[in-house]
C-alpha cells in the first residue's frame, strides 16, 4: 500500500505539497489571483523533493480545490512544468478548472519569446568575413540572374521568348527619347567643365587650342558613356526596378509563374534589350554635346575660332578612340540593365521594400559601372586600345 507523508503548507501559495508512493502530489486550493498570491514561485519543498535521486516518477497538481483564479495560477502552472522538465519529472493535470487548462494548452503550444541579450560588437576578423560571404552570395545571385537572362536572350533568337513587342517599344522610349533632355544638360555642362579645367593649365603653355583634343578624346573615349551610365543608372534603372518590385509585391510575378510564363523573358529581357540598345545611341549624342560644350567655352572665352576648333577635333579623333567608347556604352547598359532588373525581382512584398530595392539598383548599377570602367581601361592601355 501506498504511503502518504503529508506536508506543510506553503507561506506564499495556497498549495499542500504530498508524498503518495514514488509520486509528488500538489493539491491547490483557495484564492489564486494576483492580488492574493503575487507572482507565484513553486513550494520550496517541491523543489527539494524533485531533487532527491532517484527523481519522483511523476508531478501529479489537483486543482479541485482552486475558488477564484487569474493569470497567477497559469504562472505557477508553467513554473510547475518547467521545473519538471528540468528534473525529468512528468508533470499531470487534474481537475483544473476549464478555462484554466484551454488557457495552459495555448501557453504550451507557443513557444515563449526569447530576450536577446546585448549584441556585442563583431572583431575585425568576423566582420571582414561576414562582408566577404555576403559578396560571394550577391555575386552568385548575380551570376544565377545573368544566366536566366542568357537563355531568355536565346529564346528571344530563336523566336521562342514570350513577352510584348509594345512593351520592347516603351522601354526603348523610356530609355532613350525620354532621357535626352537630362543628358544634354548634363554632358554639355561636363564638355564645358572639362575645357575649363584643362584651359588652365594649357594657358600656361600658349597652347589653348588643344582644349578641343582634351575634351574630344575625353568626352569619345570615357566620359560620354560614363556620364550616360550614370544618368541612366539614376533615371531609367531606378524606374526599372521600382516598376517590377511593385509588381512583385502585388504578386505579378507570382501570377505569371503560375500561368507557365518565364517572368525572365516577359518583365526582363524586354527592359534589358532597350537599354542596351539605347545605351550606345545616347552615348553618340552625349559625344557629340559634350564636345559642343567645350567648343562652347573656346570660342566665348579664349578666342578660338569654330573652324579651328572641330578642325583640331576632327584631327585628333581615331576609330580606336570610338570603338573604346561604344565597347564602354553596351557594357555599361547591361550592367545597369541587370542591377536595376535584379533588384527589382529580388524585392520584397511591401512598399519600404520597393523603394529599398530602387536604392540598392541606383547603387549597385553605379558601382559596376565605375569597377568596369577600371578593368575596361586597364585591359585597353593592355591591348594598346
Amino acid at each position: 500500500m501506498a504511503a502518504s507523508t503529508p506536508g506543510a503548507r506553503s507561506a506564499r501559495v495556497p498549495v499542500e505539497v504530498t508524498t503518495v508512493g514514488n509520486t509528488v502530489a500538489l493539491r491547490l486550493h483557495g484564492d489564486w489571483r494576483l492580488e492574493r498570491v503575487g507572482s507565484p514561485a513553486p513550494p520550496a519543498e517541491l523543489t527539494r523533493r524533485l531533487g532527491t535521486a532517484p527523481p519522483p516518477s511523476a508531478l501529479v497538481v489537483e486543482g479541485a480545490g482552486v475558488e477564484r483564479w487569474d493569470s497567477a495560477l497559469l504562472v505557477f502552472l508553467l513554473r510547475l512544468l518547467r521545473l519538471g522538465e528540468e528534473a525529468g519529472v512528468p508533470l499531470v493535470l487534474r481537475d483544473l478548472p476549464d478555462g484554466a487548462a484551454r488557457l495552459l494548452e495555448i501557453a504550451r503550444a507557443v513557444p515563449p519569446v526569447q530576450r536577446r541579450g546585448r549584441r556585442t560588437a563583431p572583431g575585425p576578423l568576423q566582420a571582414a568575413g561576414a562582408h566577404a560571404l555576403a559578396l560571394w552570395r550577391e555575386a552568385m545571385a548575380f551570376l544565377e540572374f545573368l544566366g536566366e537572362v542568357v537563355l531568355a536572350l536565346g529564346a528571344f533568337l530563336r523566336g521562342r521568348a514570350r513577352f510584348r513587342r509594345a512593351d520592347l517599344l516603351l522601354f526603348l522610349q523610356q530609355a532613350g527619347v525620354d532621357a535626352l533632355g537630362i543628358v544634354t544638360l548634363i554632358t554639355f555642362l561636363v564638355g564645358l567643365i572639362l575645357a575649363f579645367i584643362g584651359a588652365v593649365q594649357l594657358q600656361a603653355f600658349g597652347a589653348e587650342i588643344y582644349i578641343a583634343d582634351l575634351v574630344g578624346i575625353a568626352m569619345v573615349r570615357q566620359m560620354g558613356g560614363l556620364m550616360t551610365a550614370v544618368i541612366l543608372a539614376g533615371r531609367t534603372g531606378a524606374a526599372f526596378a521600382a516598376q517590377l518590385g511593385a509588381m512583385n509585391a502585388n504578386e505579378e510575378v507570382d501570377a505569371l509563374r503560375t500561368l507557365g510564363v518565364s517572368p525572365v523573358e516577359f518583365l526582363v529581357l524586354p527592359r534589358v534589350m532597350a537599354l542596351v540598345l539605347m545605351m550606345p545611341v545616347l552615348t553618340v549624342y552625349a559625344m557629340l554635346v559634350g564636345i559642343l560644350g567645350g567648343a562652347a567655352v573656346a570660342i566665348t572665352v579664349f578666342g578660338i575660332t569654330p573652324m579651328e576648333y572641330f578642325y583640331e577635333t576632327q584631327s585628333v579623333m581615331a576609330t580606336d578612340h570610338f570603338v573604346a567608347g561604344m565597347i564602354y556604352a553596351v557594357t555599361f547598359g547591361a550592367l545597369i540593365a541587370l542591377a536595376s532588373c535584379l533588384r527589382g525581382m529580388q524585392s520584397g512584398r511591401d512598399a519600404a521594400a520597393v523603394g529599398e530595392a530602387t536604392t540598392s539598383a541606383v547603387v549597385t548599377s553605379i558601382v559596376l559601372i565605375v569597377v568596369a570602367d577600371a578593368v575596361l581601361t586597364v585591359v585597353f592601355d593592355a591591348i594598346d586600345l
